[in-house]
């Protein structure tokens, strides 16, 4: 089964960004699912799920990596 594009964009979120990770983070599965199928919407969020995890450990990774810097300073 080849891969179907379903939504294209130029934005590029900013990992470093909270409001970019917050909305990432709370958008529902049903967004990447546009079919609206309750297994593509179960597949998509079982993919998508640790996918939004990584986007926050990242984004505190990030700023508690900066926040170190700066009371170094």
């Amino acid at each position: 089964m080849a891969a179907e594009t379903v939504f294209a964009s130029g934005f590029t979120p900013d990992p470093g960004r909270a409001l970019d990770v917050l909305a990432f983070v709370l958008c529902p599965p049903e967004v990447f699912a546009p079919t609206g199928d309750p297994d593509e919407v179960a597949a998509v969020a079982e993919l998508i799920e640790p996918a939004k995890a990584e986007a926050v450990r990242r984004w505190h990774a990030l700023h508690a990596e900066h926040a170190a810097h700066a009371a170094h300073n």
